[in-house]
């Protein structure tokens, strides 16, 4: 759920940046500063014009040389004879001659064009009739200019802000589609009305220019003039013809006429617009809303920022393609900053659901997250917190809870603990009651053991509280009650009632399991440290149940004590144990089997006739068998149990006592049962190679055990320095994971007949 409107969010926060966006590009909201950053991209290499294209200037110093204007056509007239004689390619005139002059100068200009090698340009515009109409009015040359000449829009359309920035490919003035002059120039072909880029990387000053009346008197470099276009055109402010552009200011029409013919000269700018660009900012997007930290999303911004520019300049400098990319970076910045107030509102949440002081998750935390009517609820109350308090600071005390988490969560297999009060942790737990108390159990021995605090040792008094859903108040009460009544747990009243309601329905589910056959049986190998070979088994039971999963033996077997369904279950045991060992015996592989016998089986009549009657059906592998009995099963009723016992032994059956060392067995106690063999329990092997007590403690059990005839079993066996200390003390048995794990029948039957292969070819 939450999955869901977390995704739901982020594309929320996608389309509503993209769709602000376009709304914005579609109301040129962004195009002041789009413009602006074309011309900040155009600056940042400019470059020299190409020479070919030359200005000849009405400038200041001609029009004082004159002395009026408009000036007699006869000078045009001379200019064209200079230039046409210096071999100029074209000369394109940005000067109107729309209306007459007298009849001489016109003939005296019309023979020039008439007479010259040069391509002569006529300019021609549109313009308004009057200020306050919209009607226009097209000007082209008087007839008798424009018989031997070109004509060539001269056209320059200012943006909304009074700058230009493009040039047209040609006009329609008379009726006829007219190139541009820049067009001219360059021989670049294009639709009339279509616009293009100019370059203002092209310096304007670069452009090369001479003054109109050097030229007109032959005072200039023919030679500099020789196969170029030469624009003529206005420069003088008086006159008027200048213009507003990006980069340079004001300057002079003519020029900016040049600088759009050099611009096709070196090839139109490519305009793309801002569409394809925003697609690649929809993908950008993605990854910003799916960032969690202001760092990551303020990276992203910026280097999708400075990549868009830097791409932008390298394809204006080098690929001659100019793309728009504020919409881009303006729907970038949308979704970040949406983000940012998303990650900005995350963390305020995060803090209220933070203990302030440990930074673990609070009370509102465990109430915020989700939870399931069948887990249960775990408390931890800590009896001597002031205590503790008052002897750690303010930053120990969150190390102190450090470390308190760090065992409950290996104790327990916990991935989330709260802080649910000052002196209170808690926990959910989707499982069964009886591993939540083994739980505690667990944690109560733990934690008997100081804690390491920033070099102090802290001893920690623990109680805890069960309840069930997801009721923390009950929960901290039934902890609240643990402390009074000096236990180590107590289960709130609902509690209580769903681990009954559990243990029903699981005793139950037992007896269709046993009815269906639906156990299965392990074996944990002994090995016989003398010839170092697999010589004995311990037979345990699993239930792989269809629903809850695997469910370990200490989570049933109790409860089957308590209901008696023990016996049926040990019997299931016996018979699959002598349905295996049969197979063995007949494939020629010498194993004994061990099966234990619960307190409640040993005084019980019933039980011993049928463990009688399957032993006797099964003489072949009854020898084979071996009991395993605790002390406390045998001193309940010591004589009865002792004469129950004869009577396997009698049979053939191998007597051993199981956890030996954790009762209050005597040697004449000992004597008086019919014993084959003593486990040491794992409490004291485990550690045997490494405590000095445990390792007498063992030894000394081996002494009186092979004194009474009795062999020995070590259990609990992890490390190899543990096997080989009971090696070196004469142990005759081990069992433990170090040996083996419990493995199935087919899996055992394949080590052994490694085992027996092996002594073969010994």
């Amino acid at each position: 759920m939450w999955a869901t409107r977390n995704l739901f969010v982020q594309w929320a926060i996608i389309i509503a940046s993209v769709c602000l966006t376009i709304v914005a590009a579609q109301m040129l909201w962004l195009r002041p500063a789009e413009q602006s950053l074309q011309t900040f991209v155009s600056q940042i290499a400019t470059r020299d014009a190409s020479q070919q294209v030359h200005i000849v200037e009405v400038d200041a110093a001609s029009i004082a040389a004159v002395q009026q204007w408009p000036w007699p056509r006869q000078y045009h007239a001379q200019l064209i004879e200079q230039l046409d004689a210096a071999g100029v390619r074209s000369i394109v005139f940005d000067i109107d001659f729309s209306s007459h002059s007298t009849p001489q100068s016109d003939a005296a200009m019309a023979d020039a064009i008439a007479n010259a090698n040069a391509a002569i340009v006529m300019p021609t515009f549109t313009q308004q009739a009057t200020s306050q109409s919209e009607h226009r009015l097209d000007a082209l040359p008087i007839p008798t200019l424009r018989e031997n000449s070109s004509l060539a829009s001269a056209s320059v359309l200012p943006d909304r802000d009074a700058r230009v920035r493009r040039m047209v490919f040609g006009t329609v003035t008379g009726g006829l589609a007219r190139p541009s002059m820049s067009a001219q120039i360059a021989g670049s072909p294009g639709a009339a009305d279509s616009k293009f880029l100019i370059d203002f990387s092209i310096s304007p000053s670069s452009i090369p220019t001479h003054s109109f009346i050097d030229v007109q008197s032959g005072n200039f470099e023919r030679g500099e003039l020789a196969g170029k276009d030469v624009l003529v055109g206005a420069t003088a402010i008086e006159l008027g013809d200048r213009y507003g552009v990006p980069a340079y200011g004001v300057i002079p029409g003519v020029t900016i006429q040049a600088l759009a013919a050099e611009t096709l000269i070196a090839g139109a700018l490519y305009e793309i617009g801002w569409f394809p660009l925003l697609l690649v900012a929809l993908v950008i997007a993605w990854l910003l809303v799916r960032s969690r930290s202001y760092a990551k999303v303020l990276a992203i911004m910026f280097a999708s920022t400075v990549t868009f520019i830097v791409a932008l300049s390298a394809s204006y400098h080098f690929a001659r393609i100019v793309f728009e990319v504020l919409p881009a970076i303006s729907a970038l910045i949308l979704a970040g900053s949406a983000q940012m107030i998303r990650i900005a509102r995350v963390e305020l949440k995060e803090k209220t659901l933070r203990d302030g002081e440990t930074q673990l998750p609070n009370a509102y935390a465990f109430v915020s997250s989700s939870h399931s009517e069948e887990q249960f609820v775990a408390v931890g109350y800590i009896h001597n917190f002031d205590a503790i308090q008052a002897v750690l600071g303010k930053e120990e005390i969150r190390k102190f809870f450090e470390r308190v988490v760090e065992r409950v969560e290996v104790k327990g297999q916990i991935s989330e603990i709260y802080r649910s009060d000052t002196r209170m942790i808690a926990w959910k737990h989707a499982g069964d009651y009886k591993a939540l108390t083994d739980t505690f159990e667990s944690l109560g021995e733990d934690f008997k053991k100081p804690l390491e605090v920033t070099g102090k040792r802290v001893d920690v008094a623990f109680s805890f509280g069960i309840a069930s859903g997801s009721d923390l108040a009950a929960a901290s009460r039934a902890a609240s009650q643990a402390v009074k009544d000096g236990n180590l747990w107590h289960a709130h009243e609902d509690a209580e009632a769903a681990i009954i309601e559990a243990r029903v329905s699981l005793m139950g589910e037992l007896d269709e399991a046993i009815e269906a056959d639906q156990l299965k049986v392990l074996y944990q190998p002994k090995l016989r440290l003398s010839s170092n070979r697999i010589e004995s088994v311990e037979a345990l039971v699993r239930w792989e149940h269809p629903e809850r999963g695997y469910l370990r033996p200490d989570l049933f077997i109790p409860l089957a004590e308590e209901t008696n369904r023990i016996e049926a279950l040990t019997l299931f045991v016996l018979r699959q144990t002598v349905r295996d060992l049969t197979i063995w015996v007949d494939s020629e592989i010498d194993i004994s089997a061990a099966v234990n016998i619960s307190a409640n089986l040993i005084s019980s009549e019933r039980f011993v006739r049928k463990a009688e009657q399957i032993l006797r059906d099964n003489a072949s592998v009854k020898k084979r068998i071996v009991f395993e009995v605790t002390e406390s099963a045998t001193m309940r009723d010591p004589e009865v149990a002792a004469a129950n016992l004869r009577r396997f032994r009698e049979l053939g059956v191998m007597i051993s006592m199981d956890d030996y060392g954790t009762g209050q067995s005597t040697l004449s106690y000992i004597q008086m049962l019919p014993l084959s063999e003593i486990k040491i329990d794992r409490a004291f092997v485990q550690n045997a190679h490494i405590k000095r007590g445990d390792a007498l403690l063992v030894r000394s059990t081996i002494q009186l055990a092979h004194s009474l005839g009795l062999r020995v079993v070590g259990e609990g066996v992890e490390e190899a320095k543990c096997l080989e200390f009971l090696r070196e003390a004469g142990c005759d048995y081990a069992q433990g994971y170090h040996v083996a794990k419990p493995m199935s029948h087919s899996d055992l039957t394949l080590m052994l007949a490694k085992q027996v292969s092996a002594k073969i070819h010994a």
